[in-house]
Formats: C-alpha cells, sequence, structure tokens
C-alpha cells in the first residue's frame, strides 16, 4: 500500500485545527501528523516530523506563518510543500507567501473538498491557488522577480527551428524546452491537470510528468505555481492551436 500523505496542521486556533484534523483525517490516503500552534513550533516540528505537507496559517504569535514558511524553505533537509491558509484575503499576504516558498494558498472560508485537494495537489508537486486570488498572481506576481533558492537563471526567448519563431522560452542552462514541453506549458499555465493535458494532446499522463518535471528543471522554478508565473512572463499563456 502506498503510505499516506503526512500532513503538519499550523494555526494558532485549536478549533480549527481540529476541524482541519477531522477532515483530512477521514482520507484513506492522508495521515495528520503534527500540529503547531506558532511559526517557530512550526519550523521545530517541520524538521522532526518531516511531513509532506503543510498548512500554514499567517497571523500567530511568536513567529507568523511567512517567516516560518521562509525558514522552512531555507532548510534543505525539509522536503514539505507548504499551503498558506489564512482568512484574510490580502495581496500582500499573497504575494509574500509565494516569495516566501509556499506552494498553495487558501482561503478558510474553502470547502472541506478544496482543503482536501490542496493537500492532495502539493503531495504530488504541483501547485494549488485559490480560485479567488489566481487571477491576480497572473496579472501582477508575474511582472515581479521569482527568488529561487539558489541564483534564478536569466530567460531568453529561443527560435523553434521548424519555425523560426521566438515562441519558446529558455533557460540558460545546455538545452531549451522542446516544442513539446511548450506545449505543456501553456497548459500548465491555464491550471490544467496532468490528466486533462495527456487527453489534449494525446499523450500518457506518466509523460505529462516527465515533461512537468524537465521544464521545472530547465526554467529553474520551485514547483508548477512559479513555472505558471514565468510562462505568464514570457506570453506563453496561450494553449496550443487545437
Amino acid at each position: 500500500m502506498t503510505a499516506p500523505i503526512r500532513v503538519l496542521l499550523v494555526d494558532d486556533h485549536a478549533m480549527l485545527r481540529a476541524g482541519f484534523r477531522t477532515i483530512l483525517d477521514l482520507q484513506p490516503d492522508i495521515a495528520v501528523v503534527g500540529e503547531a500552534a506558532s511559526g517557530t513550533e512550526a519550523v521545530t516540528l517541520a524538521g522532526s516530523l518531516q511531513p509532506d505537507v503543510i498548512t500554514m496559517d499567517v497571523q500567530m504569535p511568536d513567529m507568523d506563518g511567512i517567516e516560518a514558511t521562509r525558514r522552512i524553505r531555507a532548510d534543505e533537509r525539509i522536503r514539505a510543500s507548504i499551503a498558506i491558509v489564512t482568512t484574510f484575503d490580502r495581496d500582500d499576504y499573497l504575494f509574500d507567501a509565494l516569495d516566501a516558498g509556499a506552494s498553495g494558498f487558501l482561503l478558510k472560508n474553502a470547502g472541506p473538498e478544496e482543503l482536501v485537494a490542496a493537500v492532495r495537489a502539493l503531495a504530488a508537486g504541483d501547485g494549488m491557488l485559490a480560485p479567488e486570488v489566481t487571477r491576480r498572481v497572473l496579472q501582477r506576481f508575474a511582472a515581479r522577480p521569482v527568488p529561487t533558492p539558489s541564483a534564478a537563471p536569466s530567460i531568453r526567448a529561443v527560435s523553434d527551428p521548424a519555425t523560426g519563431s521566438a515562441a519558446l522560452p529558455s533557460a540558460d542552462l545546455p538545452e531549451p524546452l522542446t516544442e513539446r514541453e511548450g506545449d505543456v506549458l501553456r497548459l500548465v499555465a491555464e491550471a490544467w491537470s496532468n490528466a486533462e493535458i495527456a487527453a489534449e494532446l494525446f499523450i500518457g499522463e506518466a509523460t505529462v510528468k516527465t515533461h512537468v518535471s524537465r521544464i521545472l528543471q530547465k526554467l529553474g522554478a520551485r514547483d508548477r505555481v512559479q513555472a505558471v508565473v514565468l510562462a505568464h512572463r514570457l506570453g506563453l499563456a496561450q494553449p496550443p492551436a487545437r
């Protein structure tokens, strides 16, 4: 059997943590392995418990969730993906969270199914943004520098050898994106799932996962959320012609 997704809940309200635990523990593929009531406690438990996913509140005593996210992401021993879950639909929280290394952003008024979907998406290496904030990310965050754990490679347009058009992006890495990787990136930028991309391009889901991994590596992107930002910055948000 596949091991369950290990989740660490971080929020200073015990009742909210209890509610999240109830929702997640009902899922056969998810297990809550710990709870933290502050950012400092979250950093400590993230290192000792090694969860797969962390749900992180923003406003907490001792250390806020943005700083806790930054410290957790700075520790290379911790592989957890982090979803910010907050009551406050504020742009500064959203953009600071993504800058700090969060891979997801949900509002606390989201339904239980959205919380479960976010945990599964982050565990699979995908990003997860609440529908309410996705457009703001694409319109505003895409125009800002995107930090990476190491120096980000510069991005340049390269010519598609088949058409001569500067349609494919490339980081200053050994090789640019292939035409197929460009197609996959465009669909990722439109928030298509791997299954939807596979059906659209008539390829297997495993092949899509391979393409996405290669895209992240070539662009120097941390995850799919960051890849979406880069895709919009490069003008590659439109899906390929059908």
